[in-house]
């Protein structure tokens, strides 16, 4: 759980796509975003969605780790350095998802960007 000084990294996951917030812990606003929603990803979307058989799971650990740089990027270029992930929310995620964003966390990382809790993910 956040302790109230350092920003919250909060993902959303469906089959569909991954969205990564950061959140100010004053003001609980969103400081930077990173989606496969985005325009970069919108051609491999589509060649996914439009394939037969249709493919279930639309995003994956490649596009995971991609949506994972953006987001380090972007928070670099505001400042921030570290965020906190919430253990028992991430903890809560079915296993296959929980492998899914190991790569999503490894690029945040490889920014710089210190993620306080994703380490102990790896033991569970």
């Amino acid at each position: 759980m956040a302790t109230g000084h350092q920003h919250l990294l909060r993902l959303i996951l469906s089959c569909r796509k991954i969205t990564a917030q950061v959140t100010n812990p004053k003001t609980d606003s969103i400081v930077a975003m990173a989606s496969s929603s985005e325009q970069e990803f919108m051609a491999q979307y589509r060649a996914k969605l439009n394939r037969i058989p249709r493919s279930q799971k639309l995003w994956d650990a490649k596009i995971a780790s991609r949506v994972g740089e953006k987001l380090g990027f972007r928070l670099k270029e505001i400042g921030v350095s570290d965020v906190q992930i919430d253990l028992h929310e991430e903890l809560s995620r079915p296993i296959h998802h929980r492998k899914m964003v190991f790569p999503f966390f490894d690029s945040v990382k490889h920014t710089g960007v210190c993620i306080d809790g994703a380490e102990k993910l790896e033991s569970y």
